[in-house]
């Protein structure tokens, strides 16, 4: 190994661990998600675990015993079909039950997940597929064609779900219909085995694989469950889509750590939100700053539900601003429970703590010009850093960054950015970011920008590097860059940045034509402002931030995908 290569592990290895916990100070009692399933099994054999609401289609509900005999079985088919622990499979699905089985029967076997999402361009689908050796997919009838198209059926098996659209592949339900009940693993499981690989995006280049163990998986939940008070007699909604982190770890793995119970929804709708928690009695919903904004727009009249049991809601994943926090609050009366965190720390970092007063709450929401993402979980550490890793002190504005147990193992296959990611022995989260103290001696954090050039769009990283590609090759344009600008329905939306060559007579209409027909409309412009020259910086860097403002105009705007 070299000196390098040496260094970055041990840079690894110190971001793992917390002060009073090196990284085999383990500090969940399960070796595996499998385990930990199957003791929730024994404890809960008859009671709901997975309700699940899908578009068009009945209520479906499992029992823990339910759930686990079909994760046995899916199990069973992988094996059949030659998966062997530590090979990867990729899942190609909206939100549904089966979904969920898929990722399970994954974890029983200590093979690895890779969620895909359909909503990338096909580009970036093939990428993800390719870099992570995916060996089997399961394919939602409604991606089968489209995926048919983008992989070698000769090295990558795909088992369509849902409707039977191909004759040629096998059809999930059939398959699983066949197998056993009961699984036996075929080697022991190790804490430190690989789960999930999340491909997310970065400023430049290809989307970087997220590398999460199911150690990472469960140690995440475990604080989460822990840090929201859920019990075993509540359950929690997901309304978010299970190829993100968030997803996976808020909406599946912690109501499975506190023994609660799972209701899914395929999609957010916004008119359906509060009767269904009403109906499933619901504790605690995860969303995004984007679903606040609809909620708002949808204005449900809350007065025929019962949401006794509904305590607050769970934020993050998109800047949240002090104008919608408080107008969401002020509106329905329930508190945001506003976090932090990323793909690469297994989820959340931190929360807001659930024992501040109406009072206190408020001011660390409203007073600070940003509302407050809480203080650290304990199975993480933050602190704020300069360039060169020195630690600063109370509202000083640096990097953020992270160091625990929910730290990921690293980028898959990656070492430059495996490099760049854990200097200093922490994980850099490339955002901006202070703290301030209470009275009690707890540190509250702020994110106030990124130093990464990411666009967050609705809680989904968007690289603007991607974007910037297809401007520059459009006819007639000079130069062209994306500007992430602040949005009220999607915290961030996507702008054009565009000169024009000499004579060049190109519309606003053409860019977002072209573009459209390149990038799927969430990485797509909406809208495109013309200047004379693109800032830049003295070593030639794009200078976006000095742009934002040209698009504050179209703060309030919703874009909506043409039909």
């Amino acid at each position: 190994m070299s000196d390098k290569s040496s260094n970055v592990s041990d840079n690894i290895q110190l971001a793992h661990s917390l002060s009073d916990a090196p990284p085999d100070q383990l500090l969940t009692p399960y070796r595996s998600v499998g385990e930990l399933l199957g003791r929730r099994v024994d404890e809960f054999e008859n009671e709901p675990f997975l309700i699940f609401y899908g578009d068009g289609s009945p209520r479906t509900e499992y029992s823990y015993r339910e759930f686990y005999e079909e994760v046995c079985k899916t199990a069973n088919l992988l094996r059949a079909e030659g998966i062997r622990p530590g090979d990867r499979i990729g899942v190609v699905s909206y939100n549904h039950a089966e979904t969920v089985i898929q990722y399970f029967a994954a974890w029983l076997m200590n093979a690895i997940v890779v969620p895909v999402n359909a909503g990338e361009d096909d580009r970036s689908i093939q990428y993800v597929l390719r870099n992570s050796g995916t060996k089997l997919l399961f394919v939602r009838d409604l991606y089968v064609e489209r995926i048919r198209r983008l992989i070698d059926l000769e090295s990558t098996r795909c088992i369509q779900t849902g409707r039977r659209v191909d004759a040629s592949l096998p059809q999930y339900s059939t398959e699983i219909s066949r197998q056993q009940v009961r699984f036996a693993p075929d080697s022991p499981s190790s804490v430190d085995q690989d789960a999930v690989i999340v491909y997310t995006s970065g400023t430049t280049g290809n989307p970087k694989g997220v590398v999460l163990s199911q150690y990472n998986l469960m140690v995440s939940a475990m604080s989460i469950a822990e840090w929201h008070q859920l019990a075993d007699d509540q359950r929690m909604m997901g309304v978010l889509p299970l190829h993100h982190v968030n997803g996976i770890i808020v909406t599946l793995m912690t109501p499975l750590y506190a023994g609660a119970g799972i209701v899914l929804n395929q999609k957010f709708h916004a008119e359906k939100f509060f009767e269904r928690i009403a109906a499933e009695r619901v504790s605690v919903v995860s969303v995004v700053p984007t679903l606040l904004q609809f909620l708002i727009h949808a204005r449900p009249d809350l007065e025929g539900y019962k949401l006794a049991q509904f305590r607050h809601i769970l934020c993050g994943a998109g800047p949240l601003t002090v104008e919608l926090a408080t107008k969401f609050e002020q509106t329905f009366s329930i508190p945001i429970i506003h976090g932090y965190g990323l793909s690469e720390t297994t989820c959340y970092s931190s929360f807001l703590p659930l024992d501040l007063s109406p009072a206190k709450h408020r001011s660390w929401m409203t007073k600070h010009g940003f509302p407050s993402i809480g203080v650290p979980l304990p199975v993480n550490e933050m602190a704020i850093h300069d360039q060169e890793g020195n630690e600063l002190g109370e509202g000083e504005r640096g990097e953020i960054v992270i160091r625990g147990h929910n730290v990921m193992k690293g980028y898959f296959e990656d070492p430059e950015a495996n490099t760049s990611a854990f200097a200093h022995g922490w994980f850099r989260s490339g955002d901006e970011g202070f703290f301030l103290v209470d009275d009690e001696g707890r540190t509250f954090y702020f994110i106030t920008g990124r130093i990464k050039e990411l666009i967050i769009r609705g809680g989904v990283n968007i690289s603007p590097f991607e974007i910037d590609q297809v401007l520059m090759h459009l006819p007639g344009v000079a130069a062209g860059i994306a500007v992430g600008f602040e949005n009220e329905w999607f915290g961030e939306e996507v702008g054009a940045y565009v000169t024009l060559k000499p004579g060049s007579e190109v519309t606003e209409s053409q860019v977002l034509t072209e573009c459209r027909k390149v990038l799927p409309f969430a990485k797509s412009p909406k809208v495109v402002v013309f200047g004379d020259e693109v800032p830049l910086t003295s070593t030639g860097k794009y200078q976006r931030s000095t742009l934002r403002d040209l698009f504050s105009r179209w703060k309030a705007v919703q874009f909506t995908e043409p039909k």
